[in-house]
């Protein structure tokens, strides 16, 4: 059995209040017997994507070797805990990503992982403020799991669910900052589809508060890879979501229901086509 840990938060404008927090949460996380904590998308900035084009948020991003990955991978290394940490990275000048950074329990940086699919819907103002990204879909063996990453908007797209799943991920974790009400409607009914249709666990971190107009609604969840929602946050207030996984029942899973032996990727073709039927994007 592997335990994991899933920190939903609000964010303040006072951003060394908000990483003071993670730390505590990642110490709780491993009193509670966690080997692993993930963070909500940008769990300790405000969510800027929902202003509209303002460069004054290019000051928040740091690069990778920065102070806030430094601080959690100096606690990873202390307490003995995985995490991954959602930052506004500044790769070069000019040159911004929503970016995932997996650290082992060791305190080493394993990698990163980039938001691939950027977003321009209300209240999330993306394309303005990051890049696509570039790294793929990289999974990270943590020794206990093996893990793979759909920051927000990615785990709308199964193209990026399946290749994470191609890649050996056993568990595909979600950092997302949600808000908007179509996306409450389909909330676990999507990543549950997700879920079952690659036999991985999924399991999501939602942040919560109001910021501006939005209202972040929290309800993270774990997911197995049958599809049941195996635990759940109580709400929308702040809380340590922890679960246990156990990894033998993707094996049960795939054995009862063989979607991966049964693809047949000669055929799929059409699926790397640009354009809708009609020519319409």
């Amino acid at each position: 059995m592997v335990r994991i840990a899933l920190a939903q938060v609000s964010a303040k404008e006072d951003v060394e209040e908000n990483i003071l927090k993670g730390l505590r949460l990642m110490e709780e996380a491993r009193e509670r017997g966690a080997s692993l904590i993930c963070f909500p998308e940008l769990s300790f900035l405000p969510f800027f994507p929902r202003v509209r084009a303002d460069r004054r948020f290019f000051s928040l991003a740091e690069p990778i070797q920065g102070p806030t990955v430094e601080r959690f991978r100096r606690e990873a290394k202390e307490l003995g805990i995985a995490a991954v940490v959602n930052i506004y990275e500044r790769a070069s000048p000019g040159e911004y990503y929503d970016t995932s950074v997996v650290m082992d329990t060791d305190g080493r940086l394993l990698g990163i992982s980039r938001m691939m699919h950027i977003a321009e819907l209300p209240d999330y103002n993306e394309k303005f403020y990051y890049w696509e990204g570039d790294t793929g879909f990289p999974v990270f063996d943590l020794g206990f799991a093996k893990v793979g990453i759909a920051i927000c908007y990615d785990r709308h797209f199964p193209e990026h669910m399946r290749a994470l799943t191609l890649g050996g991920a056993e568990l595909i974790l979600v950092p997302t900052a949600t808000s908007t009400p179509v996306f409450r409607e389909i909330w676990e009914l999507e990543m549950r589809a997700a879920a079952v249709a690659n036999q991985v666990f999924v399991a999501v971190a939602n942040r919560v508060g109001r910021e501006g107009e939005m209202e972040f609604f929290g309800r993270s969840f774990v997911v197995d890879p049958l599809g049941e929602v195996i635990s759940r946050a109580e709400g929308e207030r702040e809380e340590l979501l922890v679960a246990e996984l156990d990894l033998g029942a993707i094996e049960r899973a795939r054995q009862l229901l063989p979607f991966l032996r049964d693809r047949r990727p000669e055929v799929y073709g059409v699926l790397s086509d640009v354009r809708l039927a009609g020519g319409k994007l």
